[in-house]
């Protein structure tokens, strides 16, 4: 737990640091223009976006398959984030240094940090990830999905560079206005959806980037959760690369992992215990109904676990809202914060790990020495 506590606090620091590098230098991202442009021979940028928690087979499946259609390219992982907590709210298996290393020995070039993903939401985070394509100036985008007749002709339409609304329960293209689908899409189909919508949002010609990969069969992410929760990899060991399992073993015998499980609970409960009514509706997802209902079941018995906690949330518009909620307790963060943080994200990108000097001068050339330049600082940890 001590683990955990210096990780929350450390990313807590560097949260506000970059929030506030965000507000004093702002780059013009459309009328800056950089002369020293990128050279003619320069590889195209493949911008794969994967949480790796871990890294398993399905995701070491969509990284071959886009570096086999583009052999020359430089491929770029985007790994969230800061306070280790995934788009669903949840706490990752491993910390993103530990998964960067990962994604480096089974074959990417450079890892980026993505977005702090578990104290957004979808829609957030989706802007965030797609601001960093940009500021990327990505070439190429991988995206695993499950394949079904009818999603064969959404991506047909992702492909020449129409953005696509995920409506309630209907597919809405937003160039034709053609409601191409009805009903709702499950969760890696949707996040391509949510991508080209944010694309389309900020401006970036999407069109014939995408890499669309077929998710392969015989991979589970809770059954490999279950297996490190129970150090018992070796059950799993079929759905997982050689370097995952090796690093994995490592990190759970060095007492690192597994972290999925972990939270800082007594950071929830003096939460939930103890800010005002207007500390709550200022933190992000709060709403008048929600800081009551909190302090009205408190009044009657003061939470001492995060489980009452969890059980006082009415559901959101999303499966995974009572777990967003409980990050954004753990770390209080204000909604208006995380939304100027958005505004201006990424003013730095993070090198988190790379695999060697040829490539990371590579990738500086291709962010920086372009017709436009989207970040004022690169940062190699």
């Amino acid at each position: 737990m001590d683990f955990i506590r210096n990780i929350q606090k450390k990313d807590k620091k560097t949260f506000f640091k970059d929030f506030e590098n965000s507000q004093k230098a702002q780059v013009n991202h459309f009328e800056y223009e950089n002369s020293n442009k990128v050279s003619d021979d320069s590889r195209p940028l493949i911008a794969d976006f994967t949480e790796y928690s871990p890294l398993h087979n399905g995701h070491f499946h969509c990284m071959k398959t886009a570096k086999s259609k583009i052999p020359n390219g430089l491929f770029v992982a985007i790994v969230p984030g800061l306070f280790e907590r995934s788009g669903r709210g949840l706490p990752y298996i491993l910390h993103r240094n530990v998964r960067s290393e990962i994604a480096i020995a089974v074959g990417a070039d450079i890892v980026v940090e993505g977005p702090p993903m578990g104290i957004m939401g979808s829609g957030q985070y989706s802007l965030c990830l797609t601001k960093m394509f940009q500021a990327l100036n990505t070439d190429f985008i991988p995206r695993g999905y499950r394949p079904f007749d009818a999603y064969e002709k959404i991506l047909e339409k992702i492909s020449l560079g129409h953005g696509i609304a995920p409506k309630p329960y209907k597919i809405v293209d937003m160039d034709t206005n053609e409601v191409i689908y009805n009903g709702k899409l499950e969760e890696d189909n949707y996040v391509i959806v949510s991508f080209s919508k944010s694309l389309k949002k900020i401006g970036f010609d999407f069109k014939d980037k995408f890499i669309f990969v077929p998710r392969i069969e015989g991979v589970s992410g809770t059954l490999i959760r279950k297996a490190c929760s129970l150090n018992d990899l070796e059950s799993v060991k079929f759905m997982l690369p050689s370097e995952t399992i090796r690093i994995l073993e490592r990190e759970i015998n060095a007492d690192r992992a597994p972290l999925h499980d972990l939270r800082l609970d007594e950071y929830i409960i003096d939460s939930a215990n103890n800010l005002s009514f207007d500390d709550l509706i200022k933190l992000n997802f709060f709403n008048d109904k929600l800081a009551n209902e909190l302090i009205n079941q408190r009044e009657i018995k003061p939470f001492e676990s995060v489980s009452e906690i969890e059980n006082s949330i009415f559901y959101g518009f999303s499966s995974h809202f009572k777990n967003r909620v409980l990050s954004i307790l753990e770390t209080r963060i204000n909604a208006d914060t995380i939304s100027e943080y958005i505004n201006n994200y990424p003013s730095t990108v993070r090198v988190l790990n790379y695999k060697n000097e040829k490539v990371l001068n590579e990738f500086k050339e291709k962010v920086f020495f372009n017709d436009k330049i989207f970040v004022n600082n690169i940062e190699v940890l």
